[in-house]
């Protein structure tokens, strides 16, 4: 009896795991940032829709995103501009990405930050491609 209780108290008290599940979503709005600690040149990508992408669903994250950010940290190597970090900022709706864009821009072209040398590049000059990730939707209930 001791035993029984002893492992139920065991199984209650352990860390419960909870698998996310990645859901495959027909859009994001994305786009891209770059600075580096070289210089006060900064890049941002125009806001772009991406579609078939995976997102993980408890917490609405943007599977890959490091696929993302090399894919613009390639493009601006090839353009003479190496070593720069690169990030995605991504939203589900085209209205929440187009406010993080201009929340970010605002940031870094307001008059107290204006040491900064702001580059904009368009989808003419760059795109971002989808990645495919090859991840198996969880079946649905």
């Amino acid at each position: 009896m001791t035993k029984a209780i002893l492992l139920l108290l065991m199984a209650l008290t352990m860390p419960m795991v909870v698998n996310a599940k990645n859901i495959k979503t027909p859009k994001v709005y994305i786009f891209g940032f770059s600075a580096s600690f070289q210089d006060s040149t900064i890049y941002m990508t125009d806001v772009q829709e991406i579609t078939n992408v995976w997102i993980e669903s408890k917490t609405k994250f943007l599977l890959g995103r490091e696929h993302y950010s090399r894919q613009l940290n390639e493009y601006l190597t090839a353009q003479q501009h190496p070593n720069r970090v690169c990030l995605v900022i991504f939203a589900l709706k085209r209205e929440d990405a187009e406010k993080k864009y201009l929340k970010m821009r605002k940031q870094y072209t307001s008059k107290s930050k204006r040491k900064y040398d702001m580059k904009y590049l368009n989808t003419n000059d760059f795109k971002f491609s989808t990645v495919n990730l090859d991840i198996e939707e969880e079946p649905k209930k």
